[in-house]
């Protein structure tokens, strides 16, 4: 008897096409936005994504499903809504302004197919349910860092394209400071509503739709 190693979870094409979007996304992103680009969550899940179909890992692929699968497609829809001349959340608008070079607002174009990715990816890895824990720790890091560091907004004149507000941390519009509630209090709220409204509703329904990772993951055959 032998044991044959079944083959690879994720095809060879899939890991060098995404290797070589990221490494074209990275350098642009850095001259167009600068390094602190990469707090917000869409941006670090393209990177973690990159990390999982290397290692095949249901872990991060369920970690980032957890964090961004419903606010992308959100992302989706109101890009379509745009396209179409229905704009809804206004969340896309930058992706039509002539102000962002054509080449940057390409790459951005992830964020539309980033989540169909993912829904592909957990058909061949399971859902691991442990992304729910590893998500909060690395959302809530990044949320810690925009509030206390990062600007708030608007940007400055003198550097327009400089991310600000990230992740929302100062309200829904990088025109301004909301001006609903306190600060610290709206900023209390965002963590409530990311958790309540985004990651736990996606880890349960996540968990329902998707086998577990272990019933999911490389076997091996007797033959």
């Amino acid at each position: 008897m032998n044991l044959v190693q079944k083959s690879s979870l994720i095809p060879m094409a899939v890991k060098l096409l995404l290797t070589m979007y990221v490494a074209t996304l990275v350098p642009i992103y850095l001259e167009a936005y600068g390094p602190t680009n990469f707090l917000f969550f869409c941006d670090m899940a393209l990177l973690l994504t990159l990390v999982a179909v290397w290692r095949e890992s249901s872990l991060l692929v369920s970690a980032v499903s957890v964090g961004i699968l419903l606010p992308q497609l959100l992302w989706a829809l109101d890009f379509l809504s745009m396209v179409v001349g229905l704009p809804n959340t206004g969340m896309t608008n930058y992706m039509f302004q002539d102000s962002i070079p054509l080449h940057v607002r390409f790459l951005s174009f992830f964020h539309f197919w980033l989540p169909f990715l993912l829904i592909w990816l957990l058909r061949r890895t399971g859902y691991d349910r442990r992304g729910l824990p590893i998500w909060l720790f690395i959302a809530f890091t990044s949320l810690y860092i925009c509030y206390f560091f990062m600007p708030a907004p608007p940007a400055p004149a003198s550097d327009p394209a400089l991310p600000v507000n990230i992740n929302y941390v100062y309200g829904f519009s990088d025109q301004g400071v909301q001006k609903w509630m306190p600060e610290p209090m709206w900023f209390v709220l965002l963590q409530l509503m990311l958790v309540f409204l985004v990651f736990l509703p996606s880890h349960w329904a996540l968990k329902r739709l998707y086998p577990a990772a272990s019933k999911a993951g490389t076997e091996e055959t007797m033959v």
